[in-house]
Order: structure tokens, then C-alpha cells, then sequence
């Protein structure tokens, strides 16, 4: 029995004991529980309320697999992800191929559920499914997103909008407007109606540096005025601010927060089969992820999970030299793959993510460790 069956296996138990009379209910629970420790000894699968984390920042590397980041660990002489010692293993497939799209993979994490590439917060049906954003705002907790695409892109789209196809860029930001989202720094500028989001409380910022932000408002960060910002040696030091900020901002909130961050360009540097580009990207987000823990450790109530939605190119790292550091490659392919990707997680809860997952299951535990119903 893994965890996701497990998790079920007690959603399960507690629905038959509402319908019982108390004894009945206290004799089957007893049953179940003496089933489930005999049939999974020294599973941490309950977390315990010492365990639970009050905010929940979820780092998504898109495109980042296991060469992306041994390759960047390499050249550029570690890195943070180097230090998380709770990580695992994620099976990427979406619901109509073994090869996932961002907009599917991005709705297993968001959601909980598989759908088919191109879904956009949608099942299989096309019907809107919840998702951990939403769960969190329903719930009281702030949210944010943050990505270094357009805020409509599949990414960061499948946390907030249902829209049945990921090209659906208008729809997707008509979606934003009946959020009560609290952070964002992004792009995609031309999609929205800057009046309309000024009429729904946000301050609004264009630049890449932040200015001053008012902690009483909604904040909407656009990096620039295009659909989407340039590469990180153009960007700076952007996507690590836009993290710092957007936790200090959030963390007002003494109930707790939800946080996304993409780096989403590391898939980019996939699709042109360029190293150099791919390893920059990726570097760049890890000094994001670093922000996240150095708030982790002084916070302590933080869980910070990183992982990606798939790999792209097939890269291989086929030969190096130590000194200089360099390393001989070649892609597969200019498109995903459908190799697990790693996932790393640090603080309350950070065990659950250990040993191979499905991708759904990030989504899960997100809500289990929530607390949320």
C-alpha cells in the first residue's frame, strides 16, 4: 500500500464512520487502525500537528530533470538543492500520454487529479477541478505566483484558471479576475485589463526593479510590458527578489500562505537544446529556492517542496573535464521526455516525499498537510 492508497484508504474509513452510531464507529475505526499499522509499520503517513506546516511554497522547475541539475550542480560548483536530504521521485505521465505538456503536469500538482495535455485546471471532462490555491484562499490562507513567463501560461495558469485548452491566454486571465490572489510577479501584460485590476485591489508595478510595496494591497508585479521577460542574464537577480518579496508580503498573513514559483524557462533552454541557456535557468532558480529555505529555517513552520512538471530534451551528460569544469552533452530530442523527475522537500511534513511518487500525489499531501477538507 503506498501513500496516496493510504491516504484514500483513511478518507474512506472516516466517510463509513459518519454513517455508523458511535460505538459501531469507535469498534471499526479500532479495526481499521490495528489493519493499517500491521500492514504498514513505521509509515509516517498521519502527520501529526507538530508536523503540519502553516505556509506552503512549491517551487516548480520546468523542464528541470536529473542531468539539468547534476549538470548545473557541476559547472557552477553546487548547489542549494544539494543540501535537502528529504527528496523522491515523481512519475510525470498525463492522463493521454506518456508524455505530459506543462498544462497537465501543472494540473496533477494543482489539482490532484490527471487530465489530458493541454488541460488548463481541468479534468478530462473539461469541468473545473479545485485546486491548492484555491483550497488555501477557501481556507483563509494568502497565495502567490510567481513565474518568469506570462502569468497565463500553463504553469502558473493551472493554479487559478479552467480553461480547456492552454492557448486560451484571454480566457485564462478573465479567469485571474474572480481570484482573490495576493501576490504576483510576472509578465503577460497585454492580456489583462490593467482598470479592471486596479477595481479588484491590486497595486500594480511594471519594471524590474519592485519599488515600494503597500503590505495592505494586492500586488501584481509585471517585469515588463511584453507577454513574457527575457533570459536570466538580462533578468538579474528578478526571479530571487520577486521570491523574498512575495514571502515577506505573504507572510502577513498569520494563518498561513500558499506560494508557487516557477522557473519556467529552464524548459525553454530544453526545447532550443541549449546548455548553456538550460544550466542559467536553472541556476537562477535555485537561488530562489535558497531564499525559500533561508525563510524555512528562520520561520520554522515553512515546508518548501521543489520538484518539476517533466524533463526536456533527453539530456545526457556524456563526458567532462574537472578543471575547467565543463561538460560534453547532447539532447535526445528538443521536446520532453518522459523520465521521473526529482522532488525535494524541507521542513513539517518533508518525510512524506521520500520514495517514488505520482504526480497527483504533490497535490495530496500539499492538502493533507493543509489540514484542508
Amino acid at each position: 500500500m503506498n501513500l496516496t492508497e493510504i491516504i484514500d484508504f483513511l478518507s474512506e474509513i472516516t466517510q463509513i464512520c459518519n454513517m455508523l452510531n458511535t460505538k459501531k464507529s469507535l469498534a471499526f475505526l479500532m479495526a481499521c487502525l490495528l489493519l493499517f499499522v500491521n500492514c504498514n509499520r513505521g509509515a509516517k503517513v498521519i502527520a501529526k500537528e507538530a508536523e503540519r506546516p502553516l505556509n506552503i511554497i512549491l517551487l516548480i522547475g520546468d523542464g528541470m530533470g536529473l542531468a539539468q541539475i547534476s549538470a548545473a550542480s557541476f559547472i557552477y560548483g553546487g548547489l542549494t538543492l544539494d543540501q535537502l536530504t528529504d527528496l523522491g521521485f515523481i512519475k510525470t505521465s498525463s492522463a493521454n500520454d506518456y508524455i505530459t505538456d506543462s498544462a497537465a503536469g501543472a494540473t496533477a500538482f494543482s489539482t490532484g487529479e490527471k487530465s489530458y495535455n493541454g488541460a488548463i485546471g481541468v479534468g478530462m471532462d473539461t469541468m473545473p477541478l479545485i485546486s491548492i490555491l484555491e483550497l488555501a484562499e477557501k481556507n483563509g490562507l494568502s497565495s502567490g505566483l510567481i513565474s518568469t513567463c506570462s502569468i497565463t501560461h500553463a504553469t502558473p495558469a493551472s493554479f487559478f484558471a479552467h480553461q480547456a485548452n492552454r492557448e486560451m491566454h484571454q480566457e485564462i486571465a478573465q479567469d485571474f479576475y474572480n481570484k482573490n490572489i495576493d501576490f504576483v510577479a510576472s509578465t503577460g501584460k497585454p492580456y489583462f485589463d490593467l482598470n479592471k485590476l486596479i477595481q479588484n485591489g491590486y497595486a500594480i508595478q511594471t519594471g524590474k526593479s519592485s519599488g515600494n510595496m503597500d503590505a495592505l494591497k494586492k500586488q501584481f508585479w509585471f517585469y515588463n510590458d511584453s507577454i513574457h521577460p527575457p533570459k536570466a542574464n538580462e533578468r538579474g537577480a528578478w526571479l530571487n527578489d520577486a521570491t523574498r518579496l512575495g514571502i515577506k508580503h505573504l507572510a502577513n498573513n498569520k494563518k498561513g500562505f500558499f506560494l508557487m514559483v516557477e522557473g519556467s524557462q529552464i524548459d525553454w533552454g530544453g526545447h532550443d537544446t541549449d546548455f548553456n541557456y538550460t544550466i542559467s535557468e536553472l541556476r537562477d532558480f535555485d537561488l530562489a529556492i535558497k531564499t525559500a529555505i533561508d525563510f524555512a529555517k528562520k520561520d520554522g513552520h515553512t515546508l518548501v517542496i521543489v520538484t518539476a512538471d517533466h524533463e526536456t530534451g533527453g539530456l545526457t551528460l556524456d563526458a567532462g573535464t574537472l578543471s575547467p569544469r565543463s561538460i560534453q552533452h547532447h539532447y535526445a530530442s528538443a521536446h520532453h521526455s518522459g523520465i521521473m523527475v526529482p522532488i525535494y522537500a524541507f521542513g513539517p511534513g518533508a518525510s512524506l516525499f521520500r520514495g517514488t511518487h505520482e504526480n497527483t500525489d504533490v497535490f495530496k499531501f500539499m492538502k493533507l498537510l493543509f489540514n484542508f477538507k
